[in-house]
């Protein structure tokens, strides 16, 4: 959901935009494969032999640093206003997030909340499996221990149930968010759902599609005895959509309204059938409150969180800096060990990604093999 004005740019892709963005970039890509290569991989994969729990905290501690990167490229250096409103995320909760898809970029804005709560490397996705063959990224999002699925439900049920069944120790920290819609927001797919709506007696949404449940209600089902609440997340923009090129020139979006409301698990039913109609009033809702958001040009409520320190950014950034400098000087200028075990890790990564290994810890073998016995 976006506010018009003009219908133009907030600035023109100059070409000091075009070399800043590009470097970013290239920032953004090293950074993230020199993290992943050298800490990375010991922590989501050698730590894990031994702990789940300690592998997430070493894991969430790396790769917090690296995503940070992403608010402090958005809010400090792009100057994109990221403005909150509603209510606040109480700390330390366990929660599911339910979120509006408006465009591609979406999921990233929920890093800025989550820096500001602490919660950064804990924040998992479920996403669409194709994202998961992005060149360094996708290694990411494996490590992350993001939820892929093909929007088939027969065919991602079980790897959804899978996923969720380890995200159940309370002592992990964990943000688990979703996009019930289950695909970005166009005009064209907008019609068809409208379309749907229409012939199955359900609301008529304009700024949203009909919400998909079957996710959803997995995640409920499988979680709720570890989750403190449920968070009902929407986001508008100012004053056009991004993409994900947009954000990294800078170019859109000048403003993105984050909405939060919490929600009590006692509010939501157990049963598939009431999740279901549940969630398309809480859309009915959600888009109520995007009407009210282009009409008015923000949310109700408005700010419930501070901006980001600048001095936290520089030093998160100086810190993320240094170490992949380290790491580089090492892969092409010390010993050809260090090539050869960027080498393999780079191997295993891409098989480990590919199809979805994930280690467990030794104890856990062994007592599985016992007990077969």
């Amino acid at each position: 959901m976006e506010v018009h004005n003009d219908g133009t740019n907030r600035g023109a892709l100059t070409p000091l935009r075009l070399v800043r963005g590009l470097f970013c970039l290239f920032v953004l890509f090293l950074t993230a494969f020199m993290m992943l290569v050298y800490f990375g991989f010991f922590g989501a994969v050698v730590i894990r032999f031994f702990s789940i729990h300690y592998s997430r905290r070493v894991t969430s501690l790396v790769f917090g640093a690296w995503l940070a990167l992403w608010p402090f490229l958005f809010e400090k250096i792009n100057k994109t206003k990221v403005i909150f409103s509603g209510e606040t995320v109480r700390p330390r909760e366990r929660i599911l997030i339910i979120a509006n898809h408006r465009t591609e970029v979406d999921w990233m804005y929920l890093w800025d909340l989550a820096w500001r709560k602490g919660r950064l490397g804990y924040i998992k996705y479920i996403l669409k499996s194709s994202l998961m063959k992005l060149p360094i990224f996708g290694w990411s999002f494996h490590i992350l221990e993001f939820i892929p699925v093909q929007r088939k439900w027969e065919i991602d049920e079980s790897t959804m149930r899978h996923m969720l069944s380890t995200f159940k120790d309370p002592r992990d920290p964990l943000w688990l968010a979703l996009f019930p819609e289950g695909t970005d927001f166009t005009e064209q797919k907008c019609i068809r759902s409208q379309k749907y709506a229409a012939e199955n007696g359900l609301p008529v949404l304009k700024h949203v599609l009909i919400p998909k449940s079957k996710g959803f209600h997995a995640c409920l089902e499988d979680l709720r005895g570890s989750l403190d609440a449920v968070y009902d997340v929407t986001i508008g923009y100012k004053h056009r959509c991004p993409t994900f090129m947009d954000n990294v020139f800078g170019v859109n979006p000048s403003e993105v309204h984050i909405h939060v409301q919490r929600i009590p698990l006692d509010n939501i039913p157990t049963s598939e059938d009431k999740v279901a109609n549940w969630l398309v009033n809480q859309f009915h809702l959600k888009d109520q409150l995007l009407s009210d958001f282009l009409s008015q040009g923000h949310f109700p409520h408005q700010a419930t969180e501070g901006e980001l320190s600048t001095m936290k950014c520089l030093v998160n950034f100086g810190a993320v800096l240094l170490l992949t400098g380290m790491c580089t000087y090492s892969t092409f200028f010390m010993s050809i060990w260090f090539k050869i075990y960027v080498s393999l890790v780079c191997a295993y990564l891409t098989s480990a990604t590919y199809f979805n290994i994930r280690p467990l810890p030794i104890f856990d073998l062994l007592r599985a093999m016992f007990n077969g016995k």
